[in-house]
C-alpha cells in the first residue's frame, strides 16, 4: 500500500471521527433570541394560560422557530404530545390538561378526532397549541364542524428570520460548541444561506464536525466547502435561483 493511499484511508476515517462528539446546546426560554418575526408568537408563549382563546396555531415557514417555542411552552405547561387520529385517545388527553400537536398540516389528521379535542379543551378549560406550514383555512378539512372550530383559534404567525437574526443564532450556536466566530465569517455565512433556523443549525454541526475531522481552524474556505456541500453556497451572490 502506498504512502498515499494510507493517508487518504487515515483521512477517510478520521473524517468519521467527530460522530462520538457531543455538546450541549442551550434551548431554554432565557437562550431564545426574539426577533419582530418572532415577538408575537413569543409574548403569547409567555402569556400563558391568559391566552384570547384556549386553542392557538402558530403558523410560518419551515425553519422560522414554531418547533422551539412549542417546545418552550411544552416545557412550561407540561403539555402532552398527541396526534388527532381515530382510536388515539387524543381527546380524552386533551380532558386532562394541555396538549401539543405539532405540524398538524403535514402529518395530518382525523376531522372527528381533532374536532372532540377542540371540544374537550373548551369544555374542561385546558389549552391546544398546534404548529402548522399554512394557516387553518388551507388545511384539508371535510368535516363542517370542524371548519367552523378552525375559525374560532387565534393563529400567530412565525416569520422568516432576518439577517439580523439569523447572526445572532449562528453566534450562539457555534458558542454553545465552545467556538467564537468573527463578525467577517458570520456574515459570510448568513449571506450564503437559508433564511432558517433548522437550516442554521446544520450548518453549524456540519462546519465543526469537518473541522474537528481535519484538526483545523474554522475558516471562510472551509466554511464556504460546507455551504457549497449543502448547495447554500450560491446564495447571496447573485446566482440563486427560485
Amino acid at each position: 500500500m502506498t504512502d498515499q493511499i494510507k493517508n487518504d484511508n487515515a483521512r477517510s476515517k478520521a473524517e468519521q471521527l467527530p460522530l462520538a462528539f457531543s455538546h450541549q446546546s442551550a434551548s431554554g426560554r432565557d437562550d431564545l433570541l426574539v426577533s419582530d418575526s418572532l415577538k408575537a408568537a413569543v409574548s403569547l408563549v409567555d402569556e400563558w394560560p391568559n391566552w384570547p382563546s384556549p386553542v392557538v396555531v402558530l403558523a410560518g415557514p419551515p425553519g422560522s422557530g414554531k418547533s422551539h417555542l412549542a417546545n418552550i411552552w411544552k416545557n412550561i405547561s407540561s403539555a402532552q404530545d398527541i396526534h388527532p387520529q381515530a382510536g388515539a385517545g387524543a381527546a380524552r388527553l386533551a380532558e386532562t390538561g394541555p396538549v401539543l400537536f405539532e405540524d398538524a398540516d403535514r402529518r395530518g389528521f382525523d376531522d372527528t378526532e381533532l374536532f372532540h379535542v377542540i371540544n374537550s379543551v373548551r369544555q374542561h378549560g385546558t389549552t391546544l397549541l398546534m404548529t402548522s406550514r399554512q394557516w387553518p383555512a388551507a388545511w384539508p378539512v371535510t368535516l363542517p364542524d370542524l371548519r367552523s372550530r378552525l375559525k374560532a383559534v387565534t393563529v400567530v404567525e412565525t416569520g422568516e428570520p432576518d439577517e439580523g437574526l439569523l447572526a445572532q443564532v449562528l453566534v450562539k450556536l457555534f458558542a454553545d460548541r465552545q467556538l467564537y466566530m468573527d463578525d467577517k465569517l458570520i456574515g459570510y455565512i448568513v449571506n450564503r444561506m437559508e433564511r432558517s433556523l433548522d437550516t442554521a443549525q446544520t450548518i453549524v454541526d456540519r462546519i465543526d464536525r469537518l473541522a474537528l475531522s481535519r484538526g483545523t481552524r474554522i475558516t471562510r474556505p472551509l466554511a464556504a466547502e460546507v455551504l457549497n456541500a449543502m448547495g447554500e453556497g450560491t446564495r447571496g451572490s447573485g446566482l440563486e435561483v427560485d
